[in-house]
This record gives structure tokens, sequence and C-alpha cells, in this order.
């Protein structure tokens, strides 16, 4: 795809958007079910994913872990993203890798330390680019990539979580 072809592909839904902008504001959803021993199935649309523990922290590395699969999403995200900036700034990439890491300490998470915060520490996005783009041009890519990842500013703002039991 190039500029043009996303130019006119995504131009009737700005325009949509700025004449009624609620409708841009769409909910995402996900759900699952329990599954055996300690997991969950989550259906991704495309087929059902079976998530469990880290062996970190007793799982025995059959199923996914759920810290694998959000550096995952944050991968995917991030690499429509960079793919679509890139396309609007006229930027060949002949080939790119993303790679996500992410520090945690599940000392945590197991309860053994109320010192030891649960989650994720520090996460680290890195791009590996095969272009002729400039260091200028480059500078740009990163900065609007990171803008324009929804997973990434999620993680890199706080936003609003609740969690809730609902009797069935």
């Amino acid at each position: 795809m190039d500029a043009s072809t996303l130019r006119n592909m995504q131009a009737p839904i700005k325009e949509a958007y700025r004449q009624d902008p609620q409708s841009a504001r769409i909910t995402l959803q996900a759900s699952g079910t329990l599954g055996e021993g300690i997991t969950c199935n989550v259906a991704t649309g495309q087929a059902l994913a079976r998530a469990g523990l880290h062996p970190g922290t007793g799982g025995d590395g059959l199923s996914l872990c759920s810290g694998d699969m959000l550096l995952q999403a944050l991968v995917a995200c991030a690499g429509v993203t960079l793919n679509a900036v890139a396309t609007a700034l006229g930027i060949e990439l002949r080939h790119a890798e993303l790679h996500a890491e992410g520090d945690l300490d599940f000392r945590g998470t197991l309860g053994l330390d109320r010192e030891t915060p649960v989650g994720f520490r520090a996460i680290r996005l890195q791009f590996v680019l095969d272009t002729t783009a400039t260091e200028e041009e480059l500078a740009t890519l990163l900065k609007l990539t990171e803008r324009y990842c929804v997973v990434y500013q999620t993680l890199a703002g706080p936003v609003p979580v609740s969690a809730a039991f609902e009797r069935a």
C-alpha cells in the first residue's frame, strides 16, 4: 500500500469522525472462560488462546503467559502503527523487526514481599529497520509511532482500570 491509497482509505472514516465525533468512540472487548487447571481460555477472534501461569510462578510452560501476551499486543500494535506511519510519510521499510521485553519480579505476584510491586517495572520496545530513511525521518517515524500506537500510549500513561463481580 502507498501513502495515497492509505489516505484515500482513511479519508471517509476521518470525515465521518469529524462530522460526528461520538462515532469515533468504540469499545473493544475481550472475553474468556476458566479452563482446566489454572488456565483461562481467551477468545481472540482467530482462535482460542489458553493462558496460564508463567513457569516463574508455577506454570508448566504449555499455556500462554498473559505477560507475554501483553508484550505481543504491544509489538502487534506498534508494528501496524509503524507500517501505517511509514506508508503515510513515504518511508520505505524493506524489512522491520520489533522486539518487546519487560522486567518483572515474581515475588510481588506470588505475595512473597509486599514491598515488591506486581506487574512490569519497565518495558522496552525496539525496532530493527532496513531502510534508507534519514536519521531525521527515523526520529519522526519513532515519534509518530509512539504517539499513535494505542497499546504503547495505554502502557505509557495511566488509564483507569476497574474490576467487579457479577453473579451468573
